[in-house]
């Protein structure tokens, strides 16, 4: 059967131009890592800069928060662009989308790094940095939908795990390349790393964005939305219509999620703060630990994406919930002793393998649960709102937590919780593999599948 779509609708609809499944899976992945590499930098910079030069007035705990607060307002943009971006991207074209959200990101990433610390400008440093943080979210709200869905619609059935967890691989590949390049710049003096270090890992982005562009601008728009465009049936207010439509399946994908997005950000950003003030390892260790577990879940998200082709999105997904919910006490636990090698395990055991075995089939798995006319700003809606509740606030809150009981198992707990409500969504959402993507309604995907995944509506 060739990857490129499903037999099935092909002969049903018009035909379309279709970029090699391989192309357009190099091509998100391409995309996505540079988004969340410049997504990263700004938490790794959160946890390890930012207190010091954007807000010295006040004390370290509360520097931390307002640079954690700071990186928060991101999440609570990126419903707004998500919201933005699926509505052009459903009656427009997911590629056109992408372009526009990669520019946005990386100019907003390179001023970030251009700005006046608080001891030139005063107050307006930090206004700036938290209006520069507004339009990168913004524009990943965007990009996450854009890309999935370019991965999964070129995807016949039967691949859509494994292809659709490609651009889901880059955001671990994005954090390997931000950390490194926060590892890379933290060797230098303490002095030099607070002056102009920092900004280095912000500027390269403008490298990255020329890459991203070339990569992208050579992809077919997806065989689905060509179709609905043929077909000139894309819905005039896609939102609007997802809300009356398919309000259920937006609440599941936001419950489904939450784990994740809250765990991810407590691996990324959080512990690089707390590995420093509370373990006592020094900068380049943390970050070492981070990369290392990077490359696992890279590889890990891919694997676990097309092991769900095999055994359905629900059952992987669910391995992830859970074990994120159970193997964060011992993780916590092994990182706390301190040991470089201990601290690996504890960081692959969360961030290189349980959050990996749900992030591998979210791609295909919240875009099976929308049709076509409103996928883009479903799945986008659905899955950044999870990170206003999950995301944004994670740090925060397990920052304060620390401070106010004196002890990292109350920050287990509290992720544990996020897992309970993960834990539940899913088991409320019906297994989607195999759906029939041209499905007029997507609101009830069947809970059985055909062994070579042709398409059930």
């Amino acid at each position: 059967m060739s990857e490129l779509s499903d037999p099935v609708d092909r002969a049903a609809t018009p035909v379309v131009q279709e970029t090699p499944i391989r192309k357009v899976a190099a091509a998100c992945l391409a995309g996505t890592t540079i988004e969340f590499y410049d997504f990263f930098i700004y938490g790794t910079a959160a946890a390890l800069v930012f207190p010091k030069l954007f807000f010295p007035q006040v004390s370290p705990f509360i520097g931390t928060l307002l640079a954690f607060a700071s990186f928060g307002v991101g999440f609570v943009a990126r419903p707004l662009g998500g919201a933005i971006f699926g509505h052009f991207g459903d009656r427009l074209g997911r590629k056109k989308m992408l372009v526009i959200s990669l520019m946005m990101m990386g100019l907003s990433t390179i001023a970030i790094g251009a700005l006046p610390t608080y001891a030139t400008a005063g107050l307006l440093a930090p206004t700036l940095l938290v209006a520069l943080r507004l339009i990168q979210g913004v524009a990943v709200g965007g990009e996450w939908g854009g890309a999935v869905l370019m991965a999964v619609e070129h995807s016949a059935p039967e691949r859509r795990g494994f292809y659709g967890s490609w651009p889901q691989a880059g955001a671990p590949l994005g954090t390997f390349l931000a950390t490194g390049a926060f590892f890379l710049v933290s060797l230098l003096p303490e002095e030099q790393f607070l002056a102009y270090g920092w900004r280095i890992p912000f500027l390269a982005s403008a490298l990255l964005i020329v890459v991203g562009l070339i990569v992208r601008l050579r992809v077919t728009e997806s065989p689905a939305f060509q179709v609905l465009r043929a077909q000139q049936t894309e819905s005039r207010t896609p939102l609007v219509e997802v809300f009356r439509g398919s309000p259920r399946q937006v609440f599941l994908v936001a419950g489904a999620f939450l784990v994740q997005s809250a765990v991810v950000y407590i691996f990324i950003s959080y512990l690089a703060s707390y590995g420093t003030a509370v373990v006592g390892v020094d900068r380049p260790t943390i970050l070492a630990v981070i990369m290392l577990s990077a490359v696992v879940s890279t590889i890990a998200h891919i694997a676990f994406g097309a092991l769900s082709d095999r055994v359905g999105r629900k059952p992987v997904y669910l391995a992830g919930v859970i074990a994120m919910g159970v193997l964060i006490f011992p993780a916590f636990a092994l990182f706390n002793t301190g040991n470089f090698a201990l601290m690996v395990v504890s960081h692959v055991l969360i961030f290189g393998l349980a959050l990996s075995l749900a992030g591998g089939p979210t791609a295909a798995m919240f875009s099976e649960m929308f049709a076509t006319r409103v996928r883009y700003s479903g799945a986008s809606v659905g899955y950044q709102l999870a990170g206003v509740f999950g995301a944004a606030l994670s740090p925060i809150v397990a920052t304060t937590l620390l401070e106010t009981t004196g002890t990292w198992v109350s920050i287990a707990v509290y992720l544990s919780a996020m897992a309970v409500v993960s834990l539940i969504a899913v088991l409320l959402m019906p297994e989607s593999r195999g759906a029939d993507l041209l499905a007029e309604d997507q609101s009830a995907p069947s809970s059985s599948t055909t062994p070579s995944g042709s398409a059930l509506g």
